[in-house]
């Protein structure tokens, strides 16, 4: 799902947006979630990182959907990552659809730059950081359709905020995720991405598309109830970092291009107390309808 501490699994840079193998969760569910982190991350490196042009990028994220096809027909697949995974995928029965959809969007990213509407953008979500969510669901043995409901909700959430946050450096790798008929509605041009310019319809286009992802991640936050004992409180603790991330882009008013909103060590204190007592205040709660506020 997409540690909102360091930047997105599912997106341009080693940041990701859930807790890697973290110390909360159950220590028999560490080792798949390190080989799932460990696939995402070899793909994502292939789309993003260094020069190659898109074809030979997506030739090798090809040769990622073969090794996947030759676990499923039970073939022996000489990769390490792969070999790791298909220990965990068989123990689980964890779905390979799910990878194959990862893998998607990765080519995607090969190919695709800009989004022209927000319904472009949920596409992408929907395979970039949705099945990170039902995969970690299957590894708890939860298969309740409304809890993998409430966990797409707060994985496009979560890749919202990534985009959100990353809108600087995507744009320096020449990627916009931003909706494009939602930025020329408020008059903005990339122009104003690269010159920096958090001017009031800046603001105005940025506080829509924050309110629209906190609303999203709220609509998600039952989950974190839903989940049992320490599988509940890291769930909690990640939508609680969504909504620390919100917090602080809306006390920017959107300006994203002075300082990059990230989760300091002050922010982990009051949300690991409010994760372990959910009771003393809502999940997720913070960005209320008035606005995201503390």
């Amino acid at each position: 799902m997409p540690d909102l501490a360091k930047p997105g699994l599912t997106h341009a840079g080693h940041y990701e947006n859930f807790p890697v193998a973290s110390i909360f969760l159950p220590a028999r569910l560490r080792a798949p979630v390190r080989a799932i982190y460990a696939f995402a991350r070899s793909a994502d490196d292939i789309a993003d990182e260094g020069d190659a042009p898109a074809d030979m990028r997506l030739a090798q994220l090809a040769q990622y959907h073969d090794h996947l096809h030759a676990l499923e027909r039970n073939e022996p697949v000489d990769h390490p990552i792969f070999r790791e995974l298909a220990t965990h995928i068989r123990a689980h029965a964890l779905p390979y659809g799910a990878f194959h959809d990862l893998l998607s969007a990765f080519e995607q990213d090969c190919v695709q730059t800009r989004y022209a509407h927000f319904g472009e953008v949920m596409g992408y979500c929907k395979r970039s950081a949705n099945p990170i969510g039902r995969l970690l669901l299957k590894l708890y043995g939860d298969d309740d359709a409304r809890h993998q409901a409430w966990s797409d909700g707060v994985c496009s959430a979560l890749q919202l905020i990534n985009f959100l946050q990353d809108i600087v450096p995507d744009w320096h790798k020449g990627r916009v995720y931003l909706p494009q008929d939602e930025m020329a509605h408020f008059g903005i041009s990339e122009r104003q991405i690269a010159e920096g310019r958090a001017d009031a319809l800046w603001q105005q286009f940025m506080k829509q598309q924050i309110e629209r992802a906190r609303r999203m991640l709220q609509a998600g936050a039952p989950l974190g109830r839903a989940l049992p004992g320490r599988i509940g409180l890291e769930m909690r603790l990640i939508i609680l970092g969504g909504e620390c991330i919100l917090r602080q882009l809306y006390e920017a008013r959107g300006d994203v291009f002075s300082r990059r909103p990230v989760l300091r060590p002050r922010d982990w204190g009051g949300m690991l107390w409010r994760a372990t007592f959910p009771g003393k205040g809502r999940v997720a709660g913070a960005c209320g309808s008035g606005g995201c506020a503390r």
